[in-house]
């Protein structure tokens, strides 16, 4: 959901009263102590904000990113709002102005609305590198790290097909929310693919707010209004939840299609009971890796990628022991 400049204005305001205690090395939104109080003590020191807190993408992210930074000889701490909210973050972004650190990794939950506070941040001296998800404003990142989340809603799509053989029948798609570029870059890439399978049909995209019941509801009323829905594609965790207890609370698991995105332990879990038939898995940990690598190579003068993507991986039940290693983690 967009913000509207008056409430971006109010979160700085409100931030500039009370600072966001960064964490160590716990997990995703875990609080610890606060930084060196000058900036040039923080020449080692890197912030990473996700998206949200006590997701299993995001924390593998932290994992790959810690790994790296202590592998390098930097320090990495993390902060990330309790949801995925531009409000929420644009606090703990706010707040780092008064302590910047070297470089800031961040997730951010929207296009537009993050622009504000990041570009404050940046205007501090310090480098900014974007983790998962981007800005429309690419002049203000030194390199974007991300899954190539077109080509996964494509891979989600031919993988839907398979699952359909020749059978005709709609397929809906549950987005999170209004502004989000990974999952809208998904939703469409998905959508376009659709159109190369005559036997399928998009049943339209709808808006989740990123919540589970949302989602489940979503569900509930597609199933309702449309006789000949075959499949469901995802686009996250979360929305991928609440269509697989949508499709419990219906009695069609199994007898329409689920493909998810990502791979956290409760969709691995899915994927093995059948409430889920594949799930598109990306690479956290390696987007959190390279992260730090742009943030330290920008730091210290040497060349920096623009954009690099982490790979993607369709998985089914058949093949997921062999997948294991793009399962998603709940602690480093």
């Amino acid at each position: 959901m967009k913000l509207t400049k008056t409430l971006i204005a109010a979160g700085a305001l409100a931030s500039a009263a009370s600072l966001v205690a960064a964490c160590g090395s716990g997990q995703v939104g875990q609080s610890g102590g606060s930084g060196d109080s000058a900036n040039s003590a923080n020449s080692k020191k890197l912030t990473l904000v996700p998206g949200v807190q006590a997701e299993p993408f995001y924390i593998s992210m932290q994992c790959g990113a810690q790994d790296e930074a202590k592998k390098l000889g930097y320090e990495l701490t993390t902060q990330a709002p309790q949801k995925f909210d531009a409000a929420m973050q644009t606090t703990i972004v706010n707040a780092l102005g008064a302590n910047p650190p070297a470089a800031l990794l961040i997730a951010p939950t929207d296009d537009q609305a993050m622009l504000a506070p990041i570009q404050q941040v940046k205007n501090r001296g310090t480098k900014v590198v974007e983790v998962d998800t981007s800005l429309q404003d690419k002049s203000v990142a030194e390199s974007s790290i991300s899954s190539d989340n077109t080509e996964g809603g494509k891979l989600a799509a031919q993988t839907m097909a398979k699952l359909a053989g020749d059978k005709p029948g709609s397929v809906l798609i549950l987005d999170t929310i209004a502004g989000t570029s990974t999952t809208a870059a998904r939703a469409k890439g998905f959508e376009d693919e659709l159109k190369n399978h005559p036997n399928l049909k998009s049943a339209g995209i709808q808006f989740t707010q990123n919540e589970p019941d949302q989602a489940a509801s979503k569900v509930t009323a597609a199933l309702a209004s449309t006789p000949d829905l075959i499949g469901i594609f995802a686009t996250n965790l979360n929305t991928g939840e609440g269509a697989a207890t949508g499709l419990r609370n219906a009695g069609k698991i199994g007898q329409v299609n689920l493909v998810g995105f990502d791979a956290s332990p409760s969709e691995v879990d899915g994927l093995k009971k059948g409430e889920y038939q594949a799930l598109i898995a990306q690479d956290p940990a390696a987007i959190g890796t390279q992260g730090v690598q742009q943030a330290v190579a920008s730091l210290e003068g040497k060349p920096v990628t623009r954009q690099l993507t982490a790979g993607l991986h369709s998985i089914t039940k058949d093949d997921m022991d062999a997948n294991s290693k793009y399962f998603y983690k709940q602690s480093c």
